[in-house]
């Protein structure tokens, strides 16, 4: 359920029930159940990633999902958030470490900037270090 409303500055704002209430935060999908098994367990992530980059990818998450829209998220530049290409585009990068970025996309129908001031669902298609001559999935 959702209520749009127009705040001071005359911004159009999408509010989403949730369970803890009314929000406005960014709302976290997932590419695949295996991608969200991961995200959702932070044991099994640091098993299969480490616990320094665990603990990165969560602080990343968290960011992410505190953001009112995918756009104001991209503006804060945390995580040096860049398009992707290629195979990948469509989706943004967000530095982890190193050369270990989160791969999301926003759930719209185009990144131009307008539409993206709109996004308010992102979805995690996974972790990985594509630099170099290699494109290896961390997760999944």
């Amino acid at each position: 359920m959702q209520k749009i409303f127009y705040n001071k500055l005359n911004l159009k704002v999408k509010l989403t029930k949730r369970l803890s209430g009314w929000s406005q935060k960014v709302l976290i999908e997932y590419e695949n159940e295996s991608v969200r098994k991961f995200f959702n367990d932070f044991d099994l992530m640091k098993k299969k990633i480490g616990n320094n980059r665990a603990r990165a990818t969560k602080k990343r998450l968290n960011q992410l999902k505190a953001a009112i829209n995918f756009s104001i998220y991209l503006a804060t530049g945390l995580g040096k958030p860049h398009p992707l290409y290629e195979n990948l585009k469509g989706y943004y990068g967000i530095n982890i470490t190193g050369n270990v970025r989160l791969i999301v996309k926003p759930d719209v129908e185009s990144l131009e900037p307008e539409i993206l001031k709109e996004c308010d669902t992102v979805i995690i298609k996974g972790v990985m270090d594509y630099h170099g001559r290699k494109n290896e999935w961390l997760i999944p």
